[in-house]
């Protein structure tokens, strides 16, 4: 069973990239090569403990245990879903807060959905992260610890991460720099190496950090979740929309394109009788004309505190009917995990009942 340090003061060590491990191992005046086995044991071999890295001299491995941590989430809540395609993992973090992971097995895929913050500051009304509210950012330690998690069991039943998409938890723009220092991270040659385009950031479209992205030209795939098509539907379901209206998060996306040449995905939940309609298909249509781009359309998740539902298939169908004929690619989703209320706008805290104290609670 994994050790959980009960020490939170002590920093985490995937907050620290490779260079600083550098600077820690010279710190300890150690020889360099040791900042590589430890990152190849922490992003490689998944070791959890450092009584695990057997090439380290044991004068080493207590270094690292009396300077660090190498695992900071509790799992206190494991849900599979009915046809075992999906898992969904409760964290508690070092301070009490929580957050949800998600594991989505497909034939040749298997894909994380990670959380960025716990909770949520953008209010979006379907969203039951939305409606929970924001408790605080992720670092960006606590970011990649939710793949090493994962990738640690996937290893064990002879599989590997292949695609991670930070669509759980928070808004990943809202928590710009932590987000791409776990990317870069998760990417390191030395590493998991998974490359950029394995990863998809999901936004609601923060512009000033739409344009930031794109100008550091990154080659991580970009969605934007978009719902609606005119300004007053968008504002009554994400209220980003009033400051970032759609004429200038359009406009954004178009510089983005321009700039990197890359393809935008468009998110739509559809929503019965509010933007599902062929009419509001014509003018998704109007709104990416000439744009680069991909709509990705689902029926609405339920959630708690929304009482829009999703639409049909048949009304999916025309939808994606309409949009193809105006030239716009458009690709139905796969609804996963919703008996576990791990499907998309579905993550939230729902505390189980008579949990164990957290043994990192502050």
């Amino acid at each position: 069973m994994v050790e959980i340090d009960s020490s939170p003061t002590k920093p985490l060590i995937y907050d620290l990239d490779f260079h600083e491990i550098e600077g820690v191992i010279k710190e300890w005046q150690q020889p360099p090569f040791r900042a590589r086995q430890i990152w190849e044991g922490l992003y490689k071999n998944f070791w959890r403990e450092p009584e695990q890295f057997s090439n380290l001299p044991v004068s080493l491995r207590k270094e690292l245990t009396n300077n660090f941590r190498i695992v900071s989430l509790k799992p206190v809540q494991v849900l599979h879903s009915t046809d075992g395609e999906t898992t969904k993992t409760l964290f508690q973090l070092p301070d009490g807060k929580a957050i949800e992971a998600v594991l989505m097995k497909y034939e040749k895929r298997r894909t994380l959905c990670i959380s960025t913050q716990a909770g949520c500051a953008m209010g979006c009304v379907f969203c039951a992260t939305g409606q929970m509210g924001f408790k605080r950012h992720l670092t960006s330690g606590e970011i990649v610890e939710q793949v090493i998690y994962y990738a640690n069991l996937l290893k064990n039943e002879g599989e590997a991460v292949t695609n991670i998409v930070l669509m759980g938890m928070g808004e990943p723009f809202h928590n710009y720099d932590a987000t791409m220092a776990a990317i870069d991270r998760l990417n390191h040659p030395l590493g998991m190496n998974l490359g950029a385009r394995r990863f998809t950031i999901s936004t609601v479209g923060i512009v000033p950090m739409i344009r930031r992205f794109a100008s550091e030209n990154r080659q991580v795939n970009l969605a934007i979740s978009l719902h609606a098509a005119d300004d007053d539907l968008r504002t009554s379901m994400l209220p980003i929309n009033k400051k970032y209206p759609l004429g200038e998060l359009m406009a954004a996306c178009r510089e983005y394109v321009a700039q990197t040449n890359r393809r935008l995905t468009f998110e739509w939940a559809l929503i019965q009788g509010v933007n599902d309609s062929i009419e509001t298909a014509r003018k998704l249509a109007r709104l990416l004309e000439g744009l680069l781009c991909h709509v990705n359309v689902i029926p609405l998740n339920p959630t708690k505190k929304y009482a829009g539902k999703g639409s049909t298939r048949e009304r999916a169908l025309a939808f994606k009917t309409e949009l193809e004929r105006h030239g716009i690619p458009c690709t139905i989703r796969i609804r996963r995990g919703i008996d576990i209320q791990a499907g998309c706008g579905q993550l939230a805290i729902q505390q189980p009942q008579n949990l164990p104290p957290n043994p990192l609670m502050i």
